[in-house]
């Protein structure tokens, strides 16, 4: 089996998991029918697809794979055993993912296109497909420029792909855990609860719980909020200026970040 196919089938596999357990185990009700948003998200994601086709062989796995034959990137210079090199380039490209979350929220350029995942006014599982194919190419080339410093082994690219896409299907969705799962699982990784209040309309709660995948990085930095003010059930999600049915739309969402006058 290909490595494509591989990544496609655990992320297919983990979408219908987490699906069907929102189905069973739903956090919030919803606002708008789940067809509706899932046509555009589906939409969106065939449209990302062409655009990382695009960018042709370069992709982090590709990168690492020239890094490690060129003996580029601080790994590359090293001979540790793979499974502590593998452990290491996880964990620091984790936080690259962090850092550029982060960023994407406080330069304004970047905002314009990650505001488009943030409008989703109903977050589930298919909201971590929800991202603008601008940002996506902006993404892939920020991970091969991480990739081609670091120089990690590429087995460690592979997995941390893997288990990103996972993630953030999982805690994009609607699911409501038992509370005491829920702290379990925050001592090492994100939750759906833990990452809905950065989908909260409340600026100071948007800009917090950046992490995608490890939950120490929120806690180290000291941009983690346990919980939104108004409570799971009370909270809005989405943006202020964009509650309606607009953020719904396939055609408004790829061309709000090239709005005039955009919010």
């Amino acid at each position: 089996m290909s490595e494509t196919v591989l990544r496609l089938s655990i992320f297919a596999g983990a979408l219908i998991l987490f699906s069907g357990l929102e189905t069973l185990f739903p956090r919030r009700k919803r606002n708008l029918p789940r067809q509706t948003r899932w046509l555009t998200h589906l939409g969106i994601t065939v449209i990302d697809t062409v655009a990382v086709r695009i960018l042709g062989p370069l992709t982090a796995i590709a990168v690492a794979l020239w890094a490690s034959s060129k003996g580029i990137g601080l790994f590359n210079m090293t001979d540790w055993p793979l499974w502590v090199e593998v452990a290491l380039a996880f964990i620091v490209l984790d936080f690259a993912i962090y850092l550029q979350h982060v960023i994407s929220h406080h330069v304004p350029l970047f905002w314009r296109f990650h505001k488009v995942h943030h409008t989703d006014r109903d977050l589930d599982a298919s909201s971590a497909v929800r991202f603008h194919p601008v940002e996506i190419i902006l993404s892939m080339l920020y991970k091969c420029c991480v990739v081609v410093i670091i120089g990690p082994a590429v087995l460690a690219v592979f997995i941390f792909e893997i288990v990103l896409n996972a993630s953030a299907i999982f805690n994009h969705a609607n699911l409501k855990l038992p509370s005491w799962l829920d702290k379990l699982f925050r001592i090492v990784i994100v939750t759906p609860d833990m990452h809905r209040v950065h989908h909260s309309v409340v600026t100071n709660e948007t800009n917090s719980n950046f992490g995608f995948n490890l939950s120490i990085w929120d806690k180290l930095c000291r941009t983690y909020k346990a919980q939104p003010e108004a409570g799971h059930g009370g909270m809005t999600v989405g943006l202020s200026e964009h509650q309606t049915d607009a953020p719904s739309k396939l055609f408004w969402s790829l061309k709000l970040p090239f709005a005039k006058s955009p919010q």
